[in-house]
Protein backbone atom coordinates (compact mmCIF):
# COMPACT_ATOMS: atom_id res chain seq x y z
CA UNK A 1 0.00 0.00 0.00
CA UNK A 2 1.35 3.44 -0.98
CA UNK A 3 2.34 5.98 1.62
CA UNK A 4 0.45 9.26 1.63
CA UNK A 5 1.45 12.88 1.12
CA UNK A 6 -0.26 16.26 1.28
CA UNK A 7 -1.11 18.12 -1.94
CA UNK A 8 -3.27 21.00 -3.12
CA UNK A 9 -5.88 19.55 -5.49
CA UNK A 10 -8.74 20.86 -7.60
CA UNK A 11 -11.44 18.75 -9.22
CA UNK A 12 -13.21 21.49 -11.21
CA UNK A 13 -12.38 24.80 -12.85
CA UNK A 14 -13.03 27.92 -10.84
CA UNK A 15 -11.58 30.57 -8.51
CA UNK A 16 -8.90 29.76 -5.90
CA UNK A 17 -11.72 28.67 -3.53
CA UNK A 18 -11.94 25.32 -5.38
CA UNK A 19 -8.44 24.37 -4.21
CA UNK A 20 -8.28 21.88 -1.33
CA UNK A 21 -5.47 20.48 0.82
CA UNK A 22 -5.81 16.69 0.62
CA UNK A 23 -4.04 13.44 1.45
CA UNK A 24 -3.09 11.62 -1.76
CA UNK A 25 -0.87 8.69 -2.69
CA UNK A 26 2.83 9.44 -2.58
CA UNK A 27 4.21 8.77 -6.09
CA UNK A 28 6.68 5.98 -6.84
CA UNK A 29 9.44 6.75 -9.39
CA UNK A 30 9.58 4.77 -12.63
CA UNK A 31 12.89 3.45 -13.97
CA UNK A 32 13.78 6.81 -15.62
CA UNK A 33 12.37 9.08 -12.88
CA UNK A 34 13.52 10.75 -9.70
CA UNK A 35 11.35 11.23 -6.63
CA UNK A 36 11.80 14.79 -5.31
CA UNK A 37 10.81 15.83 -1.82
CA UNK A 38 9.65 19.38 -2.52
CA UNK A 39 10.81 22.09 -0.13
CA UNK A 40 9.43 25.07 -2.04
CA UNK A 41 7.41 25.96 -5.13
CA UNK A 42 6.33 29.21 -6.72
CA UNK A 43 3.18 30.57 -8.33
CA UNK A 44 2.95 31.65 -11.97
CA UNK A 45 0.14 33.14 -14.10
CA UNK A 46 -0.19 29.76 -15.83
CA UNK A 47 -1.42 28.34 -12.50
CA UNK A 48 -4.47 30.57 -12.39
CA UNK A 49 -5.11 30.03 -16.10
CA UNK A 50 -5.13 26.26 -15.52
CA UNK A 51 -7.17 26.76 -12.34
CA UNK A 52 -9.87 28.81 -14.05
CA UNK A 53 -9.64 27.06 -17.41
CA UNK A 54 -9.24 30.41 -19.16
CA UNK A 55 -8.80 31.43 -21.87
CA UNK A 56 -11.16 28.68 -23.05
CA UNK A 57 -8.72 27.43 -25.67
CA UNK A 58 -6.51 26.20 -22.80
CA UNK A 59 -9.04 23.45 -22.17
CA UNK A 60 -7.89 21.76 -25.37
CA UNK A 61 -4.80 20.90 -23.33
CA UNK A 62 -6.07 21.03 -19.75
CA UNK A 63 -9.33 19.08 -20.22
CA UNK A 64 -12.74 20.12 -21.51
CA UNK A 65 -15.20 19.69 -18.64
CA UNK A 66 -12.78 19.05 -15.78
CA UNK A 67 -8.99 19.39 -15.44
CA UNK A 68 -6.86 16.42 -16.47
CA UNK A 69 -4.15 17.24 -13.95
CA UNK A 70 -5.43 17.85 -10.44
CA UNK A 71 -2.29 19.37 -8.88
CA UNK A 72 -0.96 22.73 -10.04
CA UNK A 73 2.55 24.16 -9.72
CA UNK A 74 5.32 24.20 -12.34
CA UNK A 75 8.26 25.56 -10.31
CA UNK A 76 9.96 23.52 -7.61
CA UNK A 77 13.07 23.17 -5.50
CA UNK A 78 13.80 20.24 -3.24
CA UNK A 79 15.91 17.20 -2.53
CA UNK A 80 16.05 13.92 -4.45
CA UNK A 81 14.74 11.16 -2.19
CA UNK A 82 14.87 8.17 -4.55
CA UNK A 83 15.84 7.38 -8.15
CA UNK A 84 14.70 4.81 -10.71
CA UNK A 85 17.11 2.05 -11.69
CA UNK A 86 18.01 3.68 -15.04
CA UNK A 87 18.71 7.16 -13.67
CA UNK A 88 22.30 8.33 -14.17
CA UNK A 89 22.24 12.11 -13.60
CA UNK A 90 20.98 12.24 -10.00
CA UNK A 91 21.33 10.42 -6.73
CA UNK A 92 19.47 10.57 -3.40
CA UNK A 93 20.39 13.69 -1.46
CA UNK A 94 20.93 15.94 -4.49
CA UNK A 95 19.43 19.40 -4.08
CA UNK A 96 17.61 20.28 -7.30
CA UNK A 97 15.35 22.88 -8.87
CA UNK A 98 13.45 23.16 -12.12
CA UNK A 99 10.24 23.50 -14.07
CA UNK A 100 7.79 20.65 -14.58
CA UNK A 101 4.53 20.26 -16.48
CA UNK A 102 2.51 20.61 -13.21
CA UNK A 103 2.32 18.93 -9.81
CA UNK A 104 4.63 21.02 -7.60
CA UNK A 105 2.00 22.08 -5.05
CA UNK A 106 2.61 18.88 -3.12
CA UNK A 107 5.10 17.28 -0.76
CA UNK A 108 6.55 14.98 -3.43
CA UNK A 109 6.64 14.65 -7.20
CA UNK A 110 8.18 12.21 -9.68
CA UNK A 111 10.07 13.78 -12.57
CA UNK A 112 11.85 12.30 -15.57
CA UNK A 113 15.61 12.76 -15.24
CA UNK A 114 15.51 14.33 -18.73
CA UNK A 115 13.05 17.03 -17.65
CA UNK A 116 14.10 20.64 -17.00
CA UNK A 117 15.51 19.90 -13.57
CA UNK A 118 19.14 20.46 -12.50
CA UNK A 119 21.26 20.90 -9.38
CA UNK A 120 20.21 23.89 -7.27
CA UNK A 121 22.42 27.02 -7.26
CA UNK A 122 24.75 26.74 -4.28
CA UNK A 123 24.09 30.31 -3.14
CA UNK A 124 20.29 30.14 -2.93
CA UNK A 125 17.74 28.86 -0.44
CA UNK A 126 15.08 26.42 -1.63
CA UNK A 127 12.56 29.29 -1.71
CA UNK A 128 14.86 31.42 -3.87
CA UNK A 129 15.60 28.52 -6.21
CA UNK A 130 11.88 27.74 -6.60
CA UNK A 131 11.29 31.33 -7.69
CA UNK A 132 13.60 30.95 -10.69
CA UNK A 133 12.54 28.39 -13.34
CA UNK A 134 9.47 29.50 -15.33
CA UNK A 135 9.97 33.26 -14.91
CA UNK A 136 13.72 33.22 -15.57
CA UNK A 137 13.43 30.86 -18.55
CA UNK A 138 10.76 33.14 -20.03
CA UNK A 139 12.96 36.18 -19.47
CA UNK A 140 16.08 34.52 -20.90
CA UNK A 141 14.38 33.25 -24.03
CA UNK A 142 12.58 36.57 -24.51
CA UNK A 143 15.70 38.70 -24.16
CA UNK A 144 18.28 36.44 -25.80
CA UNK A 145 16.41 34.30 -28.35
CA UNK A 146 13.45 36.42 -29.44
CA UNK A 147 14.96 39.82 -28.64
CA UNK A 148 18.46 39.04 -29.98
CA UNK A 149 19.92 41.42 -27.40
CA UNK A 150 23.36 42.88 -28.14
CA UNK A 151 25.98 44.52 -25.92
CA UNK A 152 25.40 48.26 -25.65
CA UNK A 153 21.79 48.22 -26.84
CA UNK A 154 19.11 50.28 -25.13
CA UNK A 155 16.55 47.86 -23.70
CA UNK A 156 13.21 48.72 -22.11
CA UNK A 157 11.40 46.30 -19.79
CA UNK A 158 7.70 47.09 -19.36
CA UNK A 159 6.44 45.45 -16.17
CA UNK A 160 9.95 45.49 -14.72
CA UNK A 161 8.87 44.75 -11.14
CA UNK A 162 7.01 41.49 -11.84
CA UNK A 163 8.26 37.91 -11.85
CA UNK A 164 9.48 37.83 -15.45
CA UNK A 165 10.37 41.52 -15.44
CA UNK A 166 12.83 41.33 -12.53
CA UNK A 167 14.69 38.50 -14.28
CA UNK A 168 14.54 40.18 -17.72
CA UNK A 169 16.09 43.33 -16.24
CA UNK A 170 19.04 41.45 -14.77
CA UNK A 171 19.54 39.11 -17.74
CA UNK A 172 19.61 42.04 -20.20
CA UNK A 173 22.20 43.72 -17.96
CA UNK A 174 24.29 40.54 -17.94
CA UNK A 175 24.48 40.79 -21.76
CA UNK A 176 25.82 44.33 -21.47
CA UNK A 177 22.65 46.23 -22.34
CA UNK A 178 21.61 49.65 -20.97
CA UNK A 179 18.31 48.86 -19.29
CA UNK A 180 15.29 51.03 -18.56
CA UNK A 181 12.56 49.61 -16.32
CA UNK A 182 8.92 50.68 -16.40
CA UNK A 183 6.98 50.20 -13.16
CA UNK A 184 4.68 51.89 -10.62
CA UNK A 185 5.82 54.56 -8.18
CA UNK A 186 6.05 52.16 -5.25
CA UNK A 187 8.43 49.85 -7.14
CA UNK A 188 10.92 52.43 -8.42
CA UNK A 189 13.54 51.82 -5.74
CA UNK A 190 13.31 48.03 -6.00
CA UNK A 191 13.80 48.15 -9.78
CA UNK A 192 16.81 50.45 -9.33
CA UNK A 193 18.24 48.06 -6.74
CA UNK A 194 18.42 45.19 -9.24
CA UNK A 195 20.44 47.21 -11.71
CA UNK A 196 18.19 49.45 -13.81
CA UNK A 197 20.17 52.23 -15.51
CA UNK A 198 16.97 54.26 -15.73
CA UNK A 199 13.47 53.87 -14.30
CA UNK A 200 10.20 55.20 -15.72
CA UNK A 201 7.20 55.67 -13.46
CA UNK A 202 4.31 54.89 -15.80
CA UNK A 203 2.03 57.20 -13.78
CA UNK A 204 4.32 60.13 -14.61
CA UNK A 205 5.83 59.36 -18.02
CA UNK A 206 4.83 57.52 -21.21
CA UNK A 207 7.66 55.32 -22.49
CA UNK A 208 6.21 55.55 -26.02
CA UNK A 209 7.10 59.25 -26.00
CA UNK A 210 10.71 58.69 -24.91
CA UNK A 211 12.99 60.80 -27.10
CA UNK A 212 15.96 58.43 -27.38
CA UNK A 213 14.02 55.31 -28.33
CA UNK A 214 14.94 51.68 -27.67
CA UNK A 215 16.61 48.88 -29.61
CA UNK A 216 14.61 46.23 -27.74
CA UNK A 217 11.36 46.30 -25.77
CA UNK A 218 10.37 43.36 -23.58
CA UNK A 219 6.71 43.88 -22.66
CA UNK A 220 5.43 41.71 -19.82
CA UNK A 221 2.16 43.63 -19.66
CA UNK A 222 0.99 43.86 -23.27
CA UNK A 223 -1.07 46.98 -22.58
CA UNK A 224 0.04 49.16 -25.51
CA UNK A 225 -0.93 49.38 -29.16
CA UNK A 226 1.33 48.27 -31.99
CA UNK A 227 1.75 51.92 -33.04
CA UNK A 228 2.92 52.79 -29.48
CA UNK A 229 5.59 50.10 -29.65
CA UNK A 230 6.70 51.32 -33.06
CA UNK A 231 6.97 54.89 -31.80
CA UNK A 232 9.18 53.76 -28.89
CA UNK A 233 11.50 51.64 -31.05
CA UNK A 234 14.58 52.79 -32.87
CA UNK A 235 15.03 51.94 -36.55
CA UNK A 236 15.28 48.14 -36.90
CA UNK A 237 14.23 47.82 -33.25
CA UNK A 238 12.56 44.73 -31.85
CA UNK A 239 9.58 44.40 -29.49
CA UNK A 240 8.87 41.07 -27.78
CA UNK A 241 5.40 40.89 -26.18
CA UNK A 242 5.24 38.30 -23.41
CA UNK A 243 2.15 39.23 -21.40
CA UNK A 244 -1.25 40.55 -22.39
CA UNK A 245 -3.84 42.78 -20.76
CA UNK A 246 -6.92 42.41 -22.94
CA UNK A 247 -8.10 40.02 -25.68
CA UNK A 248 -8.60 43.00 -28.02
CA UNK A 249 -4.98 44.13 -27.68
CA UNK A 250 -3.73 40.56 -27.93
CA UNK A 251 -5.63 40.16 -31.21
CA UNK A 252 -4.14 43.43 -32.47
CA UNK A 253 -0.64 42.30 -31.53
CA UNK A 254 -1.13 38.96 -33.29
CA UNK A 255 -2.68 40.49 -36.42
CA UNK A 256 -0.80 43.76 -36.92
CA UNK A 257 2.54 43.14 -35.22
CA UNK A 258 4.01 40.85 -37.91
CA UNK A 259 2.72 43.17 -40.66
CA UNK A 260 4.32 46.34 -39.28
CA UNK A 261 6.55 48.13 -41.76
CA UNK A 262 9.65 50.27 -41.40
CA UNK A 263 12.22 47.68 -40.38
CA UNK A 264 10.80 47.27 -36.88
CA UNK A 265 9.87 43.84 -35.54
CA UNK A 266 6.87 43.49 -33.21
CA UNK A 267 5.72 40.02 -32.16
CA UNK A 268 4.43 37.69 -29.47
CA UNK A 269 6.79 35.31 -27.73
CA UNK A 270 4.41 32.58 -26.55
CA UNK A 271 5.30 30.26 -23.69
CA UNK A 272 8.87 29.50 -22.67
CA UNK A 273 10.42 26.16 -23.59
CA UNK A 274 11.78 24.47 -20.43
CA UNK A 275 15.13 22.74 -20.97
CA UNK A 276 18.21 21.80 -18.97
CA UNK A 277 20.66 23.83 -21.05
CA UNK A 278 18.93 27.15 -20.40
CA UNK A 279 18.30 26.29 -16.76
CA UNK A 280 22.03 25.61 -16.27
CA UNK A 281 22.79 28.93 -17.99
CA UNK A 282 20.51 30.73 -15.51
CA UNK A 283 21.98 28.77 -12.59
CA UNK A 284 25.44 30.02 -13.56
CA UNK A 285 24.17 33.61 -13.74
CA UNK A 286 22.72 33.22 -10.24
CA UNK A 287 25.89 31.65 -8.84
CA UNK A 288 28.00 34.44 -10.39
CA UNK A 289 25.85 37.06 -8.66
CA UNK A 290 24.63 38.61 -11.93
CA UNK A 291 21.03 37.50 -11.32
CA UNK A 292 19.12 37.10 -8.07
CA UNK A 293 15.50 36.17 -7.55
CA UNK A 294 13.22 38.78 -6.00
CA UNK A 295 10.58 37.33 -3.66
CA UNK A 296 7.60 39.38 -2.56
CA UNK A 297 5.66 36.97 -0.35
CA UNK A 298 5.96 33.38 0.84
CA UNK A 299 2.94 31.28 1.81
CA UNK A 300 2.67 27.83 3.43
CA UNK A 301 1.23 25.04 1.29
CA UNK A 302 -2.18 25.20 2.99
CA UNK A 303 -2.50 28.85 1.87
CA UNK A 304 -1.82 28.21 -1.83
CA UNK A 305 -5.23 29.65 -2.74
CA UNK A 306 -4.27 32.92 -1.05
CA UNK A 307 -0.95 32.97 -2.92
CA UNK A 308 -2.71 32.61 -6.28
CA UNK A 309 -5.29 35.20 -5.28
CA UNK A 310 -2.50 37.65 -4.43
CA UNK A 311 -0.64 37.06 -7.70
CA UNK A 312 -3.85 37.50 -9.71
CA UNK A 313 -4.19 41.05 -8.40
CA UNK A 314 -1.14 41.95 -10.50
CA UNK A 315 0.82 43.89 -7.89
CA UNK A 316 3.43 41.33 -6.79
CA UNK A 317 7.04 42.53 -6.65
CA UNK A 318 8.99 39.69 -8.17
CA UNK A 319 7.83 36.19 -7.26
CA UNK A 320 5.33 34.63 -4.86
CA UNK A 321 6.52 31.35 -3.35
CA UNK A 322 5.08 28.38 -1.47
CA UNK A 323 6.93 26.61 1.35
CA UNK A 324 6.20 22.93 1.74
Amino acid sequence: MNANMKAIKYEKYGPPDVLELKEVDKPIPKDNEVLVKIHAASVNPLDWHFLRGTPRMMRLVAGFATPNKKILGADLAGRVEAVGKNVKQFQPGDEVFGGISLGAFAEYVCVSEDAAIVKKPVNTTFEEAAAIPVAALTALQGVRDYGKVQHGQRVLINGASGGVGTFAMQIAKSFGAMVTGVCSTRNLEMVKSIGADQVIDYAQEDFAQHEQGFDLIIDNVGNRSVSDYSRALRTKGNCVIIGYTSPALLFQHMLLGPLWQGGKKIGLMGTAKPNKKDLIFIKELVESGKVRPVIDKCYPLRETAEAIRYLEKGHARGKVTITI
